[in-house]
C-alpha cells in the first residue's frame, strides 16, 4: 500500500504544473542510465571485501602453488610406488610400514630427536643469556648487537663449510690448538666417529640458531617495566630470584613462540647435516630430512622418500599443538 501511494503522488508530482514552466508544465530531470551503472560499479569497487579477496589473492595463489600442491603431491608419492621414470600404483601404506621396519630410519628417528631436543635446549639457555647481557647498557652496545646476527644471516652452507674444515680429521684447527695447548695427546675424530659428528652438528645448530633466540628473547626482556626489578630489589630479591619470578613469568610467552619456531626448523634440519656430515659415518647422523633425500633422490624411490619425510608431520603437528595449546591458558590465566 504504501508503495503504491507512493508512485501516485509521484505521478501528481509530475502533472502538477510549477509556475514558471514551459506551458506551465513541469520538467523532471530523471536519472540517466549510465549514472546508475555509475554508481553501482563505485559501490562494488569500495567493497571491503572486494579489497580483502585483490589483496589475499596473490598470497593464496603462492601458498596453493608453492605449498599446497607439494604437499598433496608428496602425500600421493608416500601412497603410491612411484620412482624415478616410473609413474607408479596406489601402494596404501606400504612405505610407511617398510620405513618402520627399517633400522636405518630408527637410527634417524631418534637421531632427529635427539638432535633437536639438545640443539633447542643449548639454545634458550645461550639465547637467554646473551639477551640478558644485551639488555643493559655499555658501549658499543649497538654495534655488539648488529655483528652478533652474522651467524644467522650468513648462508647456512656456507657456515657450515668452514665448520666442517675446522672439524677436518687431517686439517683441523681445533685439534691443532688442542694439540698446541696440551690439552689431548690424540687427534679428536669429530667427523669420523658417530657420536662425535652429532655433537658437533649441535654445536653448529646452536652457533647459527642462538642469535634468534637473543634477538627475539631481548625484545621481550625491552617490553618487562624496570620498576618491577626495582621494587622486587627493594624486597630483597637477588638477581636469580628477580629472574626466576619477575622476567622468566612476563617472558613466558615470548619463549614458547620461539621454541615452536625453533623446533619446526631444527626437526626438519637438512643443509647443516647434509654438509657437514653428510649423514655419516655409516648412516650415524642421519636425520629423518637426509634419510628421505637419500631414498628418495640418490637412490630414485620417490614414494619411500616422501614416506619417510611424511613422519615429520604428526610429531611438528602434536608438538605445536602442545605448545599452543599451554600458550592459550597463559593468556587466559
Amino acid at each position: 500500500m504504501g508503495g503504491r501511494r507512493a508512485q501516485e503522488d509521484l505521478r501528481v508530482s509530475v502533472k502538477k504544473p510549477i509556475a514558471g514552466g514551459t506551458n506551465g508544465a513541469a520538467v523532471v530531470a530523471l536519472p540517466h542510465p549510465g549514472t546508475q551503472r555509475t554508481r553501482r560499479l563505485t559501490r562494488f569497487l569500495e567493497s571491503e571485501r572486494l579489497l580483502a579477496s585483490l589483496l589475499l589473492a596473490p598470497t593464496v595463489l603462492l601458498l596453493g602453488t608453492f605449498i599446497a600442491y607439494p604437499f598433496v603431491s608428496g602425500v600421493w608419492l608416500s601412497l603410491s610406488d612411484t620412482s624415478v621414470g616410473n609413474v607408479g600404483h596406489f601402494v596404501g601404506l606400504k612405505n610407511f610400514a617398510k620405513a618402520w621396519d627399517d633400522s636405518i630410519f630408527q637410527q634417524a628417528f631418534r637421531n632427529t630427536f635427539f638432535y633437536t631436543f639438545w640443539a633447542t635446549i643449548f639454545k634458550l639457555a645461550l639465547g637467554m643469556w646473551l639477551a640478558m647481557l644485551l639488555n643493559r647498557s655499555f658501549r658499543g652496545k649497538r654495534l655488539v648487537r648488529a655483528s652478533m646476527l652474522l651467524p644467522f644471516i650468513i648462508p647456512t652452507v656456507l657456515s657450515t663449510f668452514a665448520w666442517r674444515w675446522m672439524f677436518d680429521p687431517t686439517f683441523s684447527v681445533l685439534n691443532w690448538l688442542l694439540f698446541r695447548t696440551g690439552f689431548i695427546v690424540n687427534k679428536i675424530p669429530f667427523l669420523s666417529d658417530g657420536v662425535y659428528g652429532m655433537w658437533c652438528a649441535i654445536a653448529v645448530n646452536t652457533w647459527r640458531g642462538m642469535p634468534f633466540f637473543a634477538i627475539t628473547l631481548l625484545a621481550g626482556l625491552q617490553t618487562i617495566n624496570p620498576d618491577l626489578h626495582e621494587a622486587a630489589s627493594l624486597d630483597g630479591a637477588n638477581g636469580w630470584q628477580r629472574f626466576w619470578h619477575v622476567t622468566w613469568p612476563l617472558l613466558k610467552p615470548v619463549t614458547l613462540v620461539v621454541v615452536v619456531f625453533s623446533i619446526i626448523q631444527t626437526f626438519s634440519d637438512f643443509q647443516l647435516i647434509y654438509v657437514l656430515t653428510g649423514g655419516g659415518p655409516a648412516n650415524a647422523t642421519h636425520l629423518l630430512a637426509t634419510y628421505a633425500y637419500q631414498v628418495g633422490v640418490a637412490t630414485g624411490l620417490l614414494g619411500e622418500g616422501a614416506a619417510i619425510s611424511l613422519f615429520m608431520l604428526p610429531v611438528l603437528f602434536v608438538v605445536v599443538w602442545v605448545q599452543l595449546r599451554y600458550l592459550r591458558r597463559l593468556e587466559g590465566a
